[in-house]
């Protein structure tokens, strides 16, 4: 089985991925685990896109796409794949379904977190940790007891720079620019499953599961 997970940044891509690779059996790929691990081991491939991130420059999707078909051939795994983080646009997309057709792969479903902007936006600017401990703290899963700081030793929360409130809006409109037209070319494949993420994570895993369910029946 393969699965592809949408979302935007905010969505819960992450909390959900590592979960169902758990529950479901499946090796979760992930673009930026990918990325970094083929950098550390100093592959071929890696000192590429190391190339273009000293430059300040974004990896071509052409090395991305063959990055991760490269550690889909070095991995083996029977229950098959969770994609994370990629596609990320429709020239990955197309250039995936021709790598998969000429390997008799296919997609079996494609999972959309949807969230509403507005809930986004808190999510991301809710994120918090403390500089003393690096305790992580996030709206609306884990907030601190007493607002502002840390339960652990009182000190002062902090918010990373790219969860400041503009940095927030701008990596949403990227993702809508880039991103979201995904969610069109998957639903005309008849792939796409949009799920309700804005609910209790327990909730959404069990309705993603029972969505993959269907595909495994069929």
């Amino acid at each position: 089985m393969i699965l592809v997970l949408l979302g935007p940044p905010g969505s819960g891509k992450g909390t959900q991925a590592e979960r169902l690779t758990d529950k479901l059996g499946l090796t979760h790929l992930s673009t930026g685990d990918i990325l970094r691990e083929a950098v550390k081991n100093g592959s071929e491939l890696g000192a590429k896109a190391e190339s273009f991130m000293k430059a300040g420059e974004f990896v071509p999707d052409e090395l991305i796409i063959d990055m991760i078909t490269t550690k889909m051939e070095e991995t083996s795994n029977d229950s098959g794949f969770m994609l994370d983080g990629f596609p990320r646009n429709l020239v990955q997309a197309q250039k995936l379904d021709e790598i998969f057709k000429e390997s008799s792969l296919t997609i079996d479903q494609v999972i959309y977190l949807n969230v509403p902007r507005a809930e986004l936006a808190k999510r991301l600017s809710g994120r918090f940790y403390c500089p003393t401990c690096n305790a992580g703290y996030n709206y609306p899963v884990h907030l601190p007891k007493n607002d502002g700081v840390c339960d652990n030793d009182g000190e002062k929360l902090l918010r990373r720079a790219d969860d400041e409130e503009n940095v927030v809006q701008k990596r949403l409109e990227v993702y809508a620019k880039q991103t979201s037209p995904l969610e069109g070319y998957y639903r005309g494949q008849g792939l796409l499953v949009e799920i309700a993420a804005d609910s209790d994570p327990d909730e959404v895993t069990q309705q993603i599961i029972n969505s993959v369910s269907k595909v495994k029946t069929n």
